[in-house]
């Protein structure tokens, strides 16, 4: 069968960082066959470069088992699901002046480099929905990790009404179809985290309706402790910061401050990134870097691809579908 796309990166894609992409691509193939699991981990603005349009699909085929995202990544997959057509580009985005900033912010325009989220569209059109969640669970006294509040708002169907772009292309609601497991550290680094504090400081809501970042680091600890026999669970890491920080972090807090001993090490590793080596950037390091920190081995798969993730990623997921 004809693999147009894997063909073609296989043919021209031979050298320097475009030869990165097709070893990192057939390790993940090369991981998943040999009976390994995947993590991705996403930064940066993904969801808004609609990531989600091939991420989806990966999630449907079982290509990836577990995901790391920003607070951002999270809700923005899904204001892009309900208010796609109020969406505003940006081509000329470096031109812009601080006054023409400033007309967008009045008209409700949020920038994300090219891309203007529409906030009466996005953020509120969500707040309304997720709040009556939120409020439930607070009421009863319940409480869930903040993606699994969108899970309950996405698979109750109150957003349909919405929905502006193809549904598969959503990989949040492909995630929530399949209760993936999701890791959001810093969720309150994001517009809802932010809402959420405000019902929080006006004594609508309580902070403990809300599972913490210390709740995720535990149950990771009991996810990967289930997942990481056999071949071993690798690491797809997309853009840098806490996305990919703190989920890495857990193999060697098991091993160093819990010493467990039996802990087995990540068994792939690839990081998509822009960010150099030479400024002390953690989301810049190579991957030999983590060997000292106890996250990776001498032999571990690694592979380090220097790009635009909006152009990698997706070509990167193609070859592993087999597209």
């Amino acid at each position: 069968m004809s693999k147009p796309i894997s063909d073609f990166i296989e043919k021209y894609y031979l050298h320097f960082n475009s030869a990165a992409l097709v070893d990192a691509a057939k390790g993940y193939v090369a991981h998943l066959k040999d009976g390994g699991k995947m993590m991705i981990t996403m930064g940066g603005a993904m969801s808004t470069a609609e990531l989600g349009k091939i991420l989806a699909e990966m999630i449907r085929q079982d290509k990836v088992a577990i995901i790391s995202c920003t607070g951002a990544n999270l809700e923005e997959d899904i204001m892009n699901l309900v208010a796609h057509s109020y969406y505003e580009r940006v081509p000329h985005y470096r031109d812009l002046t601080p006054q023409q900033e400033w007309e967008l912010l009045e008209k409700g325009h949020n920038r994300v480099t090219d891309t203007c989220i529409p906030e009466d569209e996005a953020f509120r059109r969500l707040q309304q929905h997720i709040f009556k969640i939120w409020k439930d669970a607070d009421d009863k006294g319940d409480r869930f990790f903040p993606h699994e509040y969108m899970y309950k708002m996405l698979l109750s169907g109150v957003l349909e009404q919405y929905y502006e772009i193809d549904p598969k292309d959503s990989w949040m609601l492909a995630a929530a179809q399949k209760n993936l497991p999701i890791v959001v550290p810093g969720w309150e680094d994001s517009t809802m985290g932010n809402i959420f504090t405000s019902y929080v400081i006006k004594k609508e809501l309580k902070s403990s309706t809300v599972k913490t970042g210390i709740e995720y680091m535990i149950f990771l600890t009991e996810w990967y402790r289930a997942n990481s026999g056999g071949k071993g669970v690798g690491f797809f890491q997309i853009a840098g910061g806490i996305s990919g920080d703190f989920p890495i972090c857990v193999v060697p807090m098991m091993y160093q401050d819990l010493e467990w001993h039996d802990v087995p090490l990540w068994s792939y590793f690839c990081q998509i990134s822009d960010s150099t080596t030479s400024y002390g950037s953690y989301s810049g390091a190579v991957p030999n870097e983590k060997i000292t920190w106890g996250k990776l081995g001498i032999d571990t798969p690694k592979y380090i691809i220097e790009s635009d993730a909006t152009i990698v990623a997706p070509l990167v997921f193609a070859y592993v579908l087999g597209m």
